[in-house]
């Protein structure tokens, strides 16, 4: 019996011996700062008042003083409306990963020599006629090394088929992030980026088209876009009350989800240039809520359900109708001031105006979209993607021979058979891309604006960042992390109540 107990005391000590430098390095760099940020919370320490220099002073508890100040500064909700509107490319991101993913899960090279060599011929086709073109608009050599590496990459991907694309796509992923991002820093230099080069003779061109054509035609698009917006709204609010009426929606799960549909119209009534606009979208979006909440009380469910039932798929409908509708707004404002974004002025003989690039990153209303065009490159390719190609082959084949039987076309195809799959997967990596939104931003803001202009790309990390190390702060900036702390735990929990749900189902 002691030999027993000797030897399982041996085998625990050897396991502790092993795990303890891990034990060390978790307690050091994780637990103990955890607990100690805490403490830090409810004090007022101030690096430029508690210091070696200033020994007569020292922090004290100041109990909520600092959560009270925080949620009563401005400044506050404006960097969660940067960080919110920085996740607005989550669902592009998401779509775009799984894009690739599909692409990918094919063979490229085809399955003939005839068919390689077309693939690979077309390929280099392309390539050329891009170099061409920047070679005959006067582009700087910057501009065609960078086209000229990625048509490199397309031609040999077209020769090593899907394993080179694979790898060129996920090669962002894991270059150095602060190298990437003073690349596209370079990139977006106003006056030698290859971006600007590129647009300008392009923006030129279509300036004199603008001017050409009559502004009513061009400014018509604002109601184009509100036109698209009813429809957005109309199969949205008809999707809720499909659900609602077969009983996959509950009475009480309907509210907020028809909130954030509603919620673009709303904020058009007041981003709108014109109030003909404000008035129509206004009466558009007002008469679809009333006709489905009319449509809602009079009639009945024909199964019953708890209240809470199906929200979780009816939120991730709207959110991303939400996104949808965000864009088309921002399209049709573009549209109506675009006659006089591309209107010539001349003065003293000399022509001036017109569609120009923007400075990406020092203008205000342009900093943040441009980041998010480098965070949809960057995530396109990243773990996401390969979290779907590892997906997609644990689709069972029969289910696809099941649906070739019924004459099932290819997007039948995917949207009953593919996309149900790959509902996990989805699931798991919209968890993991809200809580990567709610704490990123800190190396984009840091490297390529350090949070301007006038704050235009300072997110809720950034802030922490500028509050604990900048001014020194710790006690203020200690508040603030938990805070972020809190609202990621709590959408982590919520995803997890009712996302989960839609995963099983």
């Amino acid at each position: 019996m002691s030999t027993k107990k000797n030897r399982t005391f041996r085998e625990v000590a050897t396991g502790l011996g092993f795990l303890t430098p891990n034990i060390l390095g978790f307690l050091t760099f994780t637990t103990i700062p955890l607990v100690f940020s805490m403490i830090m919370a409810f004090s007022n320490w101030d690096l430029k008042l508690h210091n070696m220099f200033k020994p007569e002073a020292s922090p004290h508890f100041v109990g909520f003083d600092n959560f009270q100040r925080l949620l009563s500064n401005s400044d506050f909700y404006k960097y969660l409306g940067n960080t919110l509107f920085l996740m607005m490319n989550i669902p592009f991101t998401i779509g775009g990963s799984l894009c690739c993913a599909l692409l990918l899960s094919k063979d490229l090279r085809g399955g003939s020599k005839k068919s390689a060599m077309m693939i690979i011929a077309s390929a280099t086709l392309v390539a050329s006629c891009i170099m061409l073109t920047l070679i005959g608009m006067g582009a700087s050599a910057m501009t065609l090394l960078v086209c000229g590496l990625g048509c490199t990459f397309l031609v040999g991907g077209a020769l090593g088929g899907s394993t080179v694309y694979r790898t060129l796509f996920y090669l962002p992923h894991f270059t150095a992030g602060v190298a990437t991002y003073l690349l596209w820093k370079k990139l977006y230099n106003p006056r030698s980026g290859p971006i600007n080069q590129t647009l300008n003779p392009i923006l030129e061109q279509v300036g004199g088209v603008i001017n050409s054509v009559p502004s009513g035609l061009i400014q018509a698009g604002l109601w184009l876009a509100i036109i698209l917006i009813g429809a957005i709204l109309f199969m949205g609010l008809k999707r809720l009350n499909t659900l609602w009426r077969d009983g996959d929606l509950g009475s009480g799960a309907i509210v907020l989800p028809m909130f954030f549909l509603m919620l673009p119209s709303v904020l058009a009534c007041q981003w709108f240039p014109i109030q003909a606009a404000r008035y129509s979208i206004a009466i558009v979006g007002g008469a679809l809520l009333a006709v489905t909440l009319f449509m809602i009380i009079s009639s009945k469910q024909e199964f019953d359900c708890k209240p809470s039932n199906g929200f979780g798929n009816a939120l991730m409908l709207c959110l991303f109708l939400m996104v949808i509708q965000f864009v088309v707004i921002g399209l049709g404002i573009v549209a109506y001031k675009l006659p006089a974004m591309a209107a010539f002025t001349v003065t003293n003989g000399v022509s001036s105006g017109g569609l120009i690039a923007p400075n990406w990153l020092t203008e205000y209303h342009w900093a943040k979209p441009a980041i998010m065009v480098m965070g949809f490159w960057g995530a396109i390719g990243s773990n996401n993607m390969l979290l779907y190609l590892a997906a997609l082959t644990n689709v069972p084949g029969e289910l696809y021979e099941a649906a070739d039987i019924d004459g099932a076309s290819s997007f039948q195809k995917f949207w009953n058979v593919t996309w149900p799959q790959l509902a996990p997967t989805t699931f798991f990596i919209v968890v993991m891309a809200m809580i990567g939104g709610l704490q990123g931003g800190f190396e984009m803001a840091r490297t390529m604006t350090n949070g301007g202009p006038a704050g235009a790309t300072t997110t809720l990390s950034f802030s922490i960042y500028t509050e604990g190390f900048v001014t020194g702060r710790l006690g203020y900036s200690s508040s603030f992390a938990w805070v972020l702390f809190a609202m990621v735990f709590s959408i982590t929990m919520f995803n997890w109540k009712f996302g989960s749900r839609y995963v099983n189902d």
